[in-house]
């Protein structure tokens, strides 16, 4: 009786070891091949989008202030809906071939899609804080390597008819509940915003939710898509 009880128990317990063993597979592999696949496809249909020259959107609902001075100045994005794409985002530092959507809305859904931006931010280069959110791992893991990131590295957001280059200032670990960090002003909410900032937020550390890896970025340079690529997307070395 205790020898089939305990060949019983066995059995329960492989069976368990089996099943999360699958779980993990499909956690860390599964989800972002599927991932990766929708996300190319919609960088895909996106470039073919704006290469048939889309009209430049009227002034984005919630924007802050005036535009950063830049010249070009900035074209407005107009606020998408939920879950829909509309900018891409290229960091060289994560590879020449790193390219992925931005999407509205940072839910489980949109993050499973690409990057997603937190919708009371402001839209790309807009003065303020042009906030966004991504997985570390699984779902396309977009923000794998948000860690490597170096001061003085391009941060490039591709939109309809521009491209924004934002160049990273500074660094921080918090804790989820410190919402400041993508505050108009990064950290200072009381504060009103001159500059266009991009933040960057990602779990911390590695497969924990239990902190938050915070990138903040400044505008740098805005060139028309029509110029072709900026020299900010040149490929780094070191």
């Amino acid at each position: 009786m205790i020898r089939r009880a305990v060949s019983v128990l066995g059995e329960l317990l492989l069976t368990a070891g089996v099943l999360t063993l699958l779980f993990v597979v499909w956690q860390l592999y599964w989800t972002d091949l599927t991932s990766g696949r929708v996300q190319a496809a919609t960088v895909s249909a996106l470039q073919q989008q704006w290469a048939t020259g889309p009209a430049p959107a009227g002034p984005a609902p919630g924007a802050t202030g005036a535009q950063p001075a830049a010249d070009p100045p900035v074209d407005p994005v107009a606020v998408p809906a939920t879950g829909e794409a509309f900018a891409i985002l290229r960091v060289p530092r994560f590879g020449d071939d790193y390219a992925v959507p931005v999407v509205e809305g940072t839910g489980a859904d949109e993050l499973e899609d690409g990057i997603g931006h937190y919708p009371r931010s402001v839209m790309p280069g807009q003065v303020g804080n042009f906030a966004i959110a991504g997985h570390r791992v699984t779902y396309g893991k977009p923000f794998n390597l948000i860690a490597e990131l170096r001061d003085g590295d391009a941060v490039v957001v591709a939109t309809p008819t521009q491209w924004l280059t934002y160049r990273v200032r500074s660094h921080e670990v918090v804790s989820p509940k410190q919402v400041s960090v993508i505050a108009p002003v990064p950290d200072d909410p009381t504060a009103t915003p001159t500059r266009a900032w991009l933040t960057m937020t990602a779990c911390h550390p590695m497969h924990s939710a239990r902190q938050r890896y915070v990138v903040h970025a400044e505008l740098e340079s805005v060139q028309d898509r029509s110029d072709g690529e900026p020299s900010s997307l040149a490929p780094v070395e070191g």
